[in-house]
């Protein structure tokens, strides 16, 4: 009787492993530089942010200021690296509070169904009715411009889209035999929908949601570049794009060097929001 070789501890773990993913690695490393350099920012930063020196205005990158200065002599270099901390706060409450409502929305929809699903579902083409852009800017011209009425705007508008999704992983999951074991033993509704529904439907929302974080990044430095945003003098990509965008010309570097971050920061997402979305794949 032959014996079956038992795999070498490399074999194990390419089996116990989704197998290398580069944008996974990569999205981290991105979002996880971003991160330190906003949360090191004090430290970091050569200069502070909002100081202003006339004697230097417009200096090109240099030694002593490598990403240059802007027209009010503040070092680039510092308000980028400040500038991450709105940006990346943008980019996850812009997204954390959507999550949340359209997960409470879409479970209670699934699962209840009838005339409470009718009702969401309806509520949800009315706010599909009109332009993602323009809905947001009319809440945030309402309620004055700020992060706060951003972040009601997205919460207003973006929960739709998390609705739609866990309602239906919701309507299948509860058809499986868990559930209706578990309706069977008697178990309130609540627990039925929080305990054991939901916990199986969030994987495609959240996989969803690191890709939706490009988007609330974007929107949110548009934001600040059409002044509804982040107000100055706090430093925010999208208001710096916005302030040397009358300096391209002759101080390119002032809305460069930001506009590059906002494009790097929302490639990391992306890719990350890529990797999660193979690895879930593969273990379906």
């Amino acid at each position: 009787m032959t014996d079956i070789p038992s795999p070498e501890p490399r074999s194990i773990l390419r089996l116990r492993l989704p197998g290398k993913n580069t944008g996974l690695v990569i999205g981290f490393g991105i979002i996880g530089t971003f991160l330190l350099l906003a949360i090191l920012a004090p430290f970091v930063a050569p200069f502070d942010p909002v100081h202003q020196n006339p004697d230097l205005r417009l200096t090109p990158p240099s030694w002593a200021h490598p990403f240059g200065t802007d027209n009010f002599g503040r070092d680039v270099l510092s308000r980028v690296i400040w500038g991450a901390r709105i940006d990346l706060q943008i980019a996850l409450l812009g997204v954390l509070f959507p999550f949340i409502i359209g997960t409470i929305v879409g479970t209670v929809a699934g699962f209840f169904g009838g005339i409470v699903d009718t009702i969401f579902m309806r509520i949800i083409d009315i706010v599909l009715a009109f332009p993602f852009l323009v809905l947001m800017l009319s809440i945030i011209a309402i309620l004055g411009p700020g992060l706060t009425s951003f972040y009601i705007a997205m919460a207003l508008v973006g929960w739709v889209s998390y609705a739609r999704l866990i309602r239906a992983q919701i309507l299948v999951l509860k058809t499986k035999d868990f559930a209706v074991a578990a309706q069977s033993l008697g178990f309130s509704r609540t627990r039925i929908m929080f305990r054991h529904l939901l916990p199986n439907a969030l994987a495609g929302s959240i996989v969803f949601a690191m890709s939706d974080v490009v988007l609330v990044l974007l929107n949110g430095a548009a934001i600040s570049y059409l002044g509804l945003g982040v107000q100055p003098p706090t430093a925010e990509w999208g208001i710096m794009v916005a302030e040397g965008q009358s300096f391209i010309s002759r101080a390119w570097w002032i809305p460069f060097f930001p506009g590059v971050s906002i494009v790097v920061l929302a490639f990391g997402f992306s890719l990350l929001g890529d990797a999660l979305s193979d690895i879930w794949g593969r273990l379906e």
